[in-house]
């Protein structure tokens, strides 16, 4: 036991050593400089003997090389960062939102402040600098990439894992640009590409500005702090037409424009007072005009009204995440994206420390709130059913349907499909699993659930 937790520490130490000289030679060393000290690595290996072969002379020609531009490069360095140190203004125009897994292309201004006369910059590079934070020795070793399965070696020396949670964290990757002629006093602007990998949020803490020295073999940059974010909604996949089971339902609380509570009604006319109508009722303009009391009519409304209900619950074994729950969610965001509620009302649910309800549509919320919602939701470590189950449930008088997108399928799941179905709810159910081979497709049939298959979700969700 000790000897395995002394390992796992070497190995968590060493990758993260490794990351941080893999992204500092990514940036400090031109594809050039990298291919010269690669081939700087294998003449050293074949020169060795340097009677038997000339290979040595390679070696040394391209240790001088470079030697020469880091020398040139811890000169000019710190030169070059004094000189134009806040001397770069940048500004970046980011959206609101980027979707995950879909390019997003931005623009970054770059300005020379100082004098017009001053020197113009060429042979810039503009990287942006990504924030995020270290995983910590527990995570490596709770971590497994979702969807690979590895031998028992790489396993237990988790370099993998270690990649795949770097890339979770910064969940992004930038591509670098070539800046066009800076003229001094004067500004530039650049498209740069993000691709977001996965839903959450993108977190920038500042761009660098490079220039390589003479050879071309190495960078000097200038760094300027511009911490900056963008929400990544979660990936949408295309719907079949669907037309949802249920029919319209009496709404206590009307069709309020606002966003105030109570049993509203919505407004039909005005007619003349009788007895025992309520005077909140009156309206005291027409009773002032025509002198006898007259009272605002409204009518009861009847409407539509379907909740979406997302299975935050743990999988099998108490996975607290994978990809099947990702794609759950991706699921339920493909119906709040697609689904027109300009005549109904959409609630969407999920279990969190509690139940969390948010409705859309006929005045209230926008679409784009709920994808926000969904972009931060998070797979549960304890049993979430039964409390999704109560606040469905909760609201079966006023709902026509019920769309419910489970992560996975199991006995419980099976008990919460069964209970919506004995209380009269009209259910869509979707059930995204990610080892689709483990259950016969015929039980998912008998049950009367969709099955969605992770790496096959748009293919089965046409199929609906």
């Amino acid at each position: 036991m000790a000897f395995r937790a002394i390992t796992r520490w070497l190995f968590y130490y060493s990758y993260r050593r490794l990351s941080r000289f893999t992204h500092w030679s990514e940036r400090r060393l031109t594809g050039v400089g990298r291919v010269a000290v690669t081939a700087t690595v294998a003449f050293a290996l074949f020169g060795i003997d340097t009677e038997q072969t000339t290979a040595y002379q390679g070696f040394t020609f391209l240790v001088s090389l470079l030697l020469l531009s880091v020398l040139f490069l811890s000169v000019t360095s710190v030169t070059y960062r004094r000189r134009n140190r806040g001397r770069f203004a940048v500004r970046r125009d980011l959206p609101r939102f980027a979707t995950a897994g879909e390019p997003l292309e931005y623009r970054v201004w770059v300005r020379k402040t100082g004098s017009v006369s001053g020197r113009a910059e060429r042979g810039l590079t503009l990287y942006e600098d990504l924030a995020f934070d270290w995983p910590t020795r527990a995570e490596l070793a709770r971590a497994k990439e979702p969807g690979v399965k590895r031998n028992k070696i790489d396993e237990f020396m988790g370099f993998y894992a270690w990649v795949w949670l770097l890339a979770e964290r910064r969940n992004g990757a930038v591509e670098a640009r070539d800046l066009p002629v800076l003229p001094a006093g004067g500004e530039v602007a650049v498209n740069v590409r993000l691709t977001p990998r996965r839903r959450g949020a993108v977190r920038f803490a500042g761009v660098s500005l490079a220039r390589t020295d003479p050879l071309r073999l190495c960078r000097a940059f200038v760094r300027n702090a511009l911490p900056q974010s963008v929400l990544v909604l979660p990936r949408r996949y295309r719907l079949a037409p669907i037309t949802l089971a249920g029919h319209r339902r009496y709404q206590p609380g009307g069709v309020a424009l606002a966003s105030w509570a109570g049993d509203s009604e919505e407004f039909f006319g005005l007619r003349d007072y009788r007895p025992g109508d309520p005077l909140q009722r009156m309206h005291w303009k027409s009773f002032a005009r025509l002198g006898q009391p007259i009272v605002k009519e409204f009518q009861t409304e009847f409407f539509e009204r379907h909740a979406l209900a997302l299975d935050t619950a743990p999988a099998h074994g108490g996975d607290a995440g994978g990809q099947a729950f990702e794609e759950a969610v991706s699921v339920a965001a493909s119906f709040v994206y697609t689904l027109d509620t300009q005549e109904c009302l959409l609630d969407m649910l999920f279990a969190g420390e509690e139940a969390h309800v948010y409705t859309a549509g006929r005045g209230l919320l926008r679409a784009e709130h709920l994808l926000e919602v969904l972009a931060g939701v998070q797979r549960q470590e304890r049993d979430t059913l039964q409390q999704l189950e109560r606040a469905v449930l909760e609201r079966r008088g006023e709902l026509s349907g019920c769309i419910l997108v489970l992560g996975a399928w199991d006995e419980g799941r099976r008990r919460l499909v069964e209970a919506l179905r004995s209380a009269g709810l009209q259910l869509l159910v979707l059930a995204v699993v990610d080892d689709a081979a483990a259950i016969d497709p015929a039980v998912y049939a008998a049950a009367g659930v969709h099955r969605v298959r992770v790496g096959h979700v748009q293919e089965d969700l046409l199929s609906l």
